[in-house]
């Protein structure tokens, strides 16, 4: 059986950025349209340059596109029309065109001439073959959609405002991390400090790299827009069931933990639309990485629904951004749901929604001894936001990871980092995009090398995966035992990373089983409602692992999570004024998961 591990083991392309001291670079992908055509799953993620290919949405295949196509533009979409492949991409700043062909992988895309600039595009073809248009990434105009005739792109109704933001009824669309306002103080900083960014070049540099001299006096009053507290709706996809259309979009921004995404219900496809009970129906704001937002959901051939998006690390770059993807459908009430409870923890392919992990988390906390270097207990904390630097970039450097006891070890994630890494664009390079995103993307195929070894001694060491000779750059590569092995030391050894970079771990994270008890039932949960949008949950402190904090409107639909660590409490600001809501705190240790028990709040 195959699993999966967000964030997804695919190669995410390195993007360099000028800033204070010279070009740094940072992996990125994001906006992920997914799409089943012809058999195969087709996979086409922001500032990629190119696309992905897969038959079970585990393992997935690079292709470039055969003809010149607008890899620059953000949010590329792709839509299934007969024996077409349509796609679109985003630009403001001019026209966009539409591409489309019968074979991707061998064959080019004919252009299709646009009309008007868009943000964040989606077409939806119904089953009576009419085609519709969506698009829209604002925090000041709506989502927008209309009708267009498939054979040349052509509008054949006016736009209709479909989706405007409501943060002072819907918590999940409040901005910030865990719904958090930014002082005014921090908004100017961020504004300054992303400015600074886009002037630390020299002249010559921006001439050599064919990079525009600035940015203009439009760009800076949209970064003020931008970086201030009114939330981004963006995003839209549409899926269809039971001749309801659910018409997805996404909220508050891909730099934050709580990035998400939201769905309304019409019956029509240009609506009107009321917003779904089940809201946000793809959230994930804790663990060890966060974000669910601006996705898409497709049904696959075995008919299991499921919904990728943009995970977020922001920590070079706001747009350092990982895909995730989880299993997804709709209840016999026609709630469209996502499951993530364990969101960032080995999925099987075909197991249920809402089952309990095979395997559990043995790596949490645990000791970590380095080589050289900082920031070793990072290995451990279960956040990718955070990473142990070894000392040199020589080949040799290790890690090694005590999980204090023998174990029945069956996955292992190694997650590497980049460190406000310093590159040298080629000669000739051209920095491209709207003003506020230019960048030049990497089209060398980078590599990752390293080492894993197991022992139950410490001292004798046997091989579990070497990646010594790869030709792959896999920066959250998931290694799987199903019948398991027994291990308690992990020997990390990295040989070769892309430029030549110091070693950067911002996880290894290990999943298995052990032996023993349950974590007790979590005890004294209190709920106190703080205004209409925020809820603070509490419970007695214990000696689990982790808690998972999970609530709904109805005492069976407890579709939202918050998985938390070394806490008791957990401020949630996801709730929609006025609706009912049910909470359930269940623990977790290395051994499984006891679930609590669900209280009535509202």
């Amino acid at each position: 059986m195959k699993y999966v591990c967000n964030p997804m083991n695919i190669e995410y392309k390195y993007q360099f950025f000028p800033r204070e001291g010279g070009v740094f670079a940072n992996r990125e992908a994001a906006d992920p349209s997914l799409v089943l055509f012809k058999g195969k799953c087709y996979l086409f993620p922001s500032m990629t340059d190119g696309f992905l290919t897969s038959e079970d949405l585990v393992d997935w295949t690079f292709h470039s596109f055969n003809n010149p196509m607008p890899i620059h533009d953000y949010a590329p979409d792709v839509c299934v029309s007969g024996d077409y492949l349509y796609f679109s991409a985003s630009k403001k700043s001019q026209n966009c065109s539409f591409y489309r062909t019968t074979d991707p992988i061998h064959s080019t895309f004919e252009e299709i001439e646009g009309t008007f600039p868009f943000w964040d595009p989606h077409l939806f073809t119904d089953d009576d073959g009419r085609m519709y248009f969506y698009w829209g990434c604002s925090n000041a105009e709506p989502i927008y959609g209309l009708e267009v005739e498939p054979e040349t792109m052509k509008l054949l109704t006016e736009k209709v405002s479909l989706i405007s933001h409501h943060i002072t009824d819907y918590g999940y669309e409040r901005i910030g991390d865990d719904h958090i306002e930014q002082t005014d103080e921090e908004i100017e900083a961020r504004i300054q400090a992303f400015l600074a960014t886009m002037s630390m070049m020299s002249e010559d540099q921006k001439t050599s790299l064919s990079r525009p001299s600035g940015i203009s006096e439009e760009g800076k009053a949209r970064l003020y827009h931008a970086f201030g507290n009114a939330p981004y709706v963006e995003g839209p996809w549409m899926t269809k069931h039971n001749g309801k259309y659910y018409l997805q979009y996404a909220v508050t921004g891909a730099e934050y933990n709580v990035y998400s995404d939201g769905v309304y219900i019409g019956d029509s496809p240009l609506g009107p639309f009321t917003l779904a009970k089940n809201n946000p129906y793809s959230y994930k704001p804790g663990g060890f990485i966060n974000g669910a937002g601006h996705g898409s959901t497709i049904k696959a051939e075995s008919g299991q629904y499921w919904h990728t998006s943009t995970m977020r690390i922001s920590k070079n770059h706001n747009f350092e951004r990982r895909l995730g993807i989880w299993q997804a459908g709709f209840d016999a009430e026609g709630d469209l749901f996502c499951d993530q409870r364990y969101g960032d923890w080995p999925i099987r392919m075909d197991q249920k929604p809402w089952d309990k992990p095979n395997w559990m988390l043995l790596s949490y906390g645990k000791n970590v001894e380095v080589s050289s270097g900082t920031g070793k207990q990072n290995v451990t904390d279960e956040n990718v936001r955070t990473w142990w630097k070894a000392e040199t970039n020589q080949a040799g450097e290790w890690l090694v990871l005590d999980l204090e006891e023998s174990y029945d070890v069956h996955g292992i994630q190694v997650n590497f980092a980049d460190d406000q890494l310093a590159v040298t664009p080629p000669v000739g390079a051209t920095f491209q995009g709207e003003t506020t995103m230019e960048r030049y993307i990497d089209p060398v195929h980078q590599k990752t090398r390293w080492v894993l070894e197991g022992s139950l001694d410490g001292g004798t060491y046997f091989t579990i995966e070497d990646k010594s000779q790869a030709d792959t750059d896999l920066s959250h590569d998931f290694i799987v035992r199903e019948k398991g092995i027994e291990v308690r030391y992990l020997k990390l050894t990295i040989m070769a990373l892309p430029y030549n970079q110091n070693p950067c771990v911002s996880g290894l994270r290990v999943f298995g089983k052990a032996h023993g008890e349950l974590p007790a039932m979590t005890l004294d949960v209190k709920t106190e409602l703080k205004g209409d949008l925020d809820m603070l949950v509490s419970w007695q402190a214990d000696d689990a692992v982790g808690h998972n904090i999970l609530w709904g409107y109805a005492p069976s639909k407890l579709y939202h999570s918050y998985m938390v660590f070394g806490k008791n409490e957990q401020n949630i600001g996801a709730i929609i004024k006025g609706t009912p809501i049910y909470v359930r705190v269940d623990t977790f240790n290395e051994v499984g998961i006891t679930e609590g028990h669900v209280i009535k709040v509202r």
